[in-house]
């Protein structure tokens, strides 16, 4: 299909942005322009920011029966255009066309959760310890409009965690999107405005990250900030929202952990880890990359997942059989191609990979790198692509120490047969998230986010609600 241009979505309209100025979209696969996305000025945010007031005004009255209406209806318009949404995710993104697809399915799947999740909003009635004739209440009540900022890695994936949990709490939202992957999110709002959400409930913008994060976040109209990117601009963008005491949900980067133990299944642990490790190229928060192997399954293990790793079709996501697309942008490259040699320079072995792919593109082999000593790039900084550290240890608590030396905590995974490790790592690894003897399957349903470096708040689960609510205290005595 063709590849549209993207407009800016502002008070339930698609329109060209104020100065007519645009941004270009690129295929990764090829490197060619393949459309035009709308660059939003001041004067167009601040038509988006009185949409979103009035959107909310509207949006916050209505029973969430009838907000959840609209939103399972959106859900099912995901559906149905799930293999076409799915082509445009892979033209301006990459990754392969089944994963793309199934981006979308996903994305109808937390709608409809969140659009129930709506309906168990509670507030509660507190006994008075003072007197039997004073009712003691706690509110729930939407926060406000949200401002929220997305990555390019999964384009539909991080808005709709965001959006699901803001409308199902009832509050509108003004997505600053990626202009690298703007037509997937521009048909995730389609999606909802076919579906009949009000004017300003959804806005959608694209433009200068910075100049859009400056002026949106200490806006008086933005009562709430939820953020998908790297540690150090969610730094920046929380410390600013503090200034002006703005709610903040933040989803940062990892470096996750993977711990082989002694007692593991080999050949499960290189089935879900070498999925989640190639998945999207390795560019997703979760990606499993510092590989932590028992000395006694090390060869084993890293003999195997070389394979793995050398048996993947790398090529454009639109070609039939495709496993791994091109990565998004020419930086990551070089990226890979400094920490493969950096990790080489410092004694690491490569079992598999290491290269770029051709000319054309942004294609970097699946690479698998071996003794790599805890100095090198790859151990300490977050790869965001198709590369695979392996060391080992010798005992579990060492294991889990360096699984924790980081300032990271999103996920971690591991694999044993033992109950007791199981326990110790479910206790001690710090992370949001921990897969144990399996890939990572989130969903709608559990929490997501990460501790310590990796941001705070969910996006996922009940506690997602909780981020978009205000909790009130209201005492009424009769008279």
């Amino acid at each position: 299909m063709t590849y549209p241009n993207t407009q800016l979505f502002i008070d339930g309209q698609w329109q060209d942005p104020a100065e007519g100025r645009s941004l270009p979209v690129f295929n990764p696969a090829t490197g060619q322009e393949i459309g035009r996305v709308a660059h939003a000025t001041k004067v167009d945010l601040d038509k988006a920011l009185a949409a979103a007031q009035k959107g909310f005004e509207t949006w916050r009255d209505m029973t969430a029966a009838e907000r959840s209406k609209i939103m399972r209806k959106a859900a099912g318009f995901m559906r149905e255009r799930a293999e076409a949404i799915g082509r445009l995710i892979t033209q301006e993104q990459g990754k392969p066309l089944v994963e793309a697809k199934g981006e979308a399915l996903a994305a109808a799947d937390i709608i409809e959760w969140f659009a129930e999740e709506g309906f168990r909003v509670y507030g509660r009635i507190v006994p008075s310890r003072h007197n039997i004739a004073i009712r003691q209440m706690v509110l729930k009540d939407p926060v406000g409009p949200v401002a929220a900022f997305t990555p390019w890695n999964f384009p539909i994936n991080q808005v709709v965690r965001k959006v699901g949990a803001a409308l199902a709490a009832g509050c509108s939202m003004l997505v600053k999107a990626p202009e690298e992957t703007p037509a997937g999110p521009a048909a995730l709002i389609q999606a909802f405005a076919d579906a009949g959400i009000p004017p300003g409930v959804l806005g959608l913008v694209y433009g200068n990250p910075a100049e859009i994060s400056s002026y949106l976040i200490p806006h008086p109209t933005i009562r709430k900030i939820t953020f998908t990117g790297s540690t150090p601009v969610g730094k920046q963008l929380a410390a600013m929202a503090g200034q002006h005491m703005k709610r903040v949900t933040m989803e940062l980067g990892g470096h996750a952990p993977v711990i082989v133990c002694e007692d593991a299944d080999i050949a499960l642990a290189v089935k879900s880890a070498g999925a989640a490790k190639f998945r999207n190229a390795g560019q997703v928060c979760i990606s499993p990359t510092r590989f932590l192997v028992h000395e006694s399954v090390r060869d084993e293990f890293a003999q195997a997942l070389a394979q793995h790793a050398q048996g993947l079709k790398v090529g454009d996501g639109l070609a039939e059989g495709t496993q791994m697309g091109p990565l998004a942008n020419p930086r990551r490259l070089t990226a890979m191609a400094e920490f493969t040699q950096d990790a080489v320079e410092r004694g690491a072995k490569v079992l598999a990979g290491g290269e770029r792919i051709g000319k054309d593109g942004n294609f970097w082999q699946p690479t698998i790198l071996q003794d790599v000593p805890l100095e090198a790039r790859i151990f300490n900084d977050e790869p965001f692509g198709p590369l695979a550290a392996i060391r080992s240890f010798s005992r579990l608590e060492d294991a889990i120490a360096e699984s924790n030396r980081l300032p990271y905590g999103l996920a971690g995974y591991a694999f044993t047969r033992s109950l007791k490790n199981a326990d110790l790592l479910s206790r001690r690894v710090e992370v949001g998230m921990l897969w144990i003897n399996m890939p990572a399957l989130p969903s709608a349903e559990m929490p997501f986010g990460g501790v310590k470096d990796s941001g705070y708040g969910s996006e996922g689960g009940p506690e997602a609600l909780e981020a978009y609510l205000n909790a009130r205290a209201v005492s009424v005595m009769n008279v």
